[in-house]
């Protein structure tokens, strides 16, 4: 009985230490990921995230659709005029006029 009795404890030893060798690897590469992830990140920018609520998302689309129809008559302006008068008169009135497009396309009360 002694001998069956030493041989499970020696078992569970084995096992003891066994488990232990794998939490000591695990936590070993657990810190090697940190660092190497730490290395890289340090050179990155961090973001802050953004809201992400229903109104949020309505201003990025609003947002979205203002940039997208400022850089189209842009485009359209650099395509049709060939002076550089006239490119950059098509400019500056586009820059006055985007508050005046969100205005009228955007109504923000309701």
């Amino acid at each position: 009985m002694s001998k069956e009795r030493q041989r499970r404890r020696a078992e569970r030893e084995a096992a003891r230490e066994r488990a232990a060798a794998e939490s000591a690897r695990r936590d070993a590469r657990a810190a090697r990921r940190r660092t190497r992830v730490a290395r890289v990140t340090r050179f990155v920018p961090r973001r802050s995230g953004r809201p992400g609520g229903l109104l949020a998302r309505k201003r990025r689309e609003q947002n979205a659709i203002v940039a997208v129809a400022f850089l189209l008559v842009q485009v359209l302006a650099w395509m049709y005029f060939p002076s550089w008068t006239g490119r950059i008169a098509v400019l500056v009135l586009s820059a006055f006029l985007v508050p005046v497009f969100i205005t009228l396309a955007f109504d923000r009360r309701s």
